[in-house]
């Protein structure tokens, strides 16, 4: 087993408060038949949601790819991702 398959990963997005957003986020995951470890919503200043996706089991360049997708979407201020 690779050091990869521990490895924990954290995706954060910051996007305005849209309806859609969160599950344009963890689609990215389904696409990849990936569950989270889990998933934090919630509102920031007003109109804006802070997302986090807690991950293990996916590449480092598979999440630099994702993030990169989704600072591409609309809605999305940012997006990236780090060690946890």
């Amino acid at each position: 087993m690779s050091t990869q398959e521990f490895s924990q990963l954290c995706l954060r997005v910051v996007a305005d408060a849209d309806p859609g957003v969160l599950a344009r986020v963890l689609e990215r995951f389904q696409n990849l038949n990936v569950v989270p470890r889990r998933v934090t919503a919630e509102f920031g200043a007003p109109g804006v949601i802070h997302i986090q996706v807690d991950i293990a089991g996916v590449a480092e360049t598979t999440l630099t790819l994702i993030a990169a997708k989704l600072g591409e979407v609309p809605c999305v201020l940012n997006a990236y991702w780090c060690r946890i």
